[in-house]
């Protein structure tokens, strides 16, 4: 397998873009990748593009690699089409690292992007709800719920809110106990990420909040609160990555991919048995790292509960000890191990087919020391954590992936 890395990163401001289109989100993330680069279209044998509901919100299905990218004068290579729910766009670049670590391309662009607002929320809610079992969700949640105790699903799950904030809050109650959490603590993570995003110009959110804000703000489905749970967003971006021998021709800061893994949850019951757990192993196994050598790491905080549950699943923060990792101050950009520095996607925004890609782009630019106001010092090794759908009580999807400079 040949070294492979990333010689540019660009991204758009996470939001909301009634006005734009899907060809308008894509140009504008290559274009920034290509210019970071210093890259020539020209010089790309491939593309893999991430995405996960266009066909409902926009009706462009099947070849959206071709359609978004022809229009910017990128056409005739060979391009794929990448469908991972949330996990969209950090698989589209598992699978570019393949081919090109293995000798099949030697430079391959990665996009991912979304369009996920629109004025009829029922549509986006929709879209989001997809990404389970259609036909067993409600079926097997009422087995699960009826075995644990407690109800998951509320009458208005996919009409007033997303269905999934229903099961995160189910798990989050679930492990309040296990952990000695509170629900301040988890506003305690809302209120990091939304002043880690207010230094972010790509975030959707660009304000600080304080914990009364958060906690007082209207509640979703205890504990969580509106401010405790990602936005609806549109966003794109994308990366180009090159062989060791390619990226000469471009940088002299390359950020090297040492692992990427993505896995696949499985249909049970067992809430402790968990895609993140598993994948995690083989993240590190493959790295030759340990949770103790990484310096910084975004994970899928679609709720501010999902941040902490993801750090103890992945071995990078004792569980019995979460409370005080929060209160300390230990996960701020100059704490111990700063986490999700960009905002987050409670902060940054989650336009799901884009959201890897954004987390990636925020651990590239602090790797290269381009992060401003939010750098990290002395950052060498970054992780990656994008997860994406439910099935059963686990993840659907996931994506791991540990980048050095």
């Amino acid at each position: 397998m040949r070294d492979v890395a990333i010689v540019g990163a660009g991204m758009i401001r996470f939001g909301k873009y009634p006005e734009k289109s899907i060809k308008d989100l894509v140009r504008e993330a290559v274009t920034a990748a290509l210019a970071d680069a210093g890259a020539d279209p020209k010089v790309l044998e491939a593309a893999y593009v991430g995405s996960a509901a266009p066909g409902i919100m926009t009706g462009q299905e099947q070849i959206k690699a071709q359609v978004t990218l022809s229009a910017m004068g990128i056409d005739t290579i060979p391009m794929y089409n990448v469908e991972n729910a949330c996990a969209s766009s950090s698989s589209a670049l598992n699978l570019a690292w393949t081919a090109v670590g293995a000798g099949v391309f030697d430079c391959a662009l990665v996009v991912g992007f979304e369009k996920l607002y629109d004025v009829d929320k029922m549509k986006s809610f929709m879209a989001l709800g997809t990404a389970v079992d259609i036909e067993r969700v409600h079926e097997f949640l009422a087995q699960v719920a009826e075995k644990e105790g407690g109800q998951i699903l509320s009458g208005d799950s996919g009409k007033s809110k997303s269905i999934f904030m229903d099961m995160y809050a189910y798990y989050t109650r679930r492990a309040m106990e296990k952990y000695g959490l509170t629900q301040e603590h988890f506003a305690k993570i809302a209120v990091k990420s939304h002043k880690h995003g207010a230094l972010n110009p790509h975030a959707q959110y660009q304000k600080e909040v304080t914990l009364e804000q958060v906690m007082t703000s209207p509640e979703v489905a205890f504990p969580l609160t509106r401010l405790m749970c990602s936005p609806i967003s549109d966003g794109s971006a994308a990366v180009i990555v090159c062989s060791k021998e390619k990226a000469a021709q471009f940088t002299t800061k390359p950020v090297w991919i040492e692992a990427s893994v993505v896995g696949s949850g499985r249909l049970g019951q067992d809430f402790d048995d968990t895609l993140t757990l598993r994948t995690g192993k083989k993240i590190f196994e493959k790295a030759s790292v340990g949770p103790k050598d990484i310096d910084l790491v975004e994970v899928h905080d679609a709720t501010s509960p999902s941040e902490i549950f993801a750090l103890i699943e992945l071995g990078l923060v004792p569980g019995d000890r979460a409370a005080e990792y929060i209160d300390s101050g230990f996960l701020e950009i100059n704490g111990r191990l700063p986490t999700n520095t960009s905002g987050g996607l409670a902060s940054k925004g989650h336009p799901i087919g884009a959201t890897g890609l954004g987390q990636i782009h925020e651990v590239v630019r602090q790797l290269r020391g381009e992060a401003g106001a939010r750098q990290v010092k002395n950052a060498r090794v970054g992780m990656t954590h994008n997860g994406g759908g439910i099935l059963g009580v686990d993840a659907a999807a996931m994506a791991l992936h540990i980048f050095k400079n």
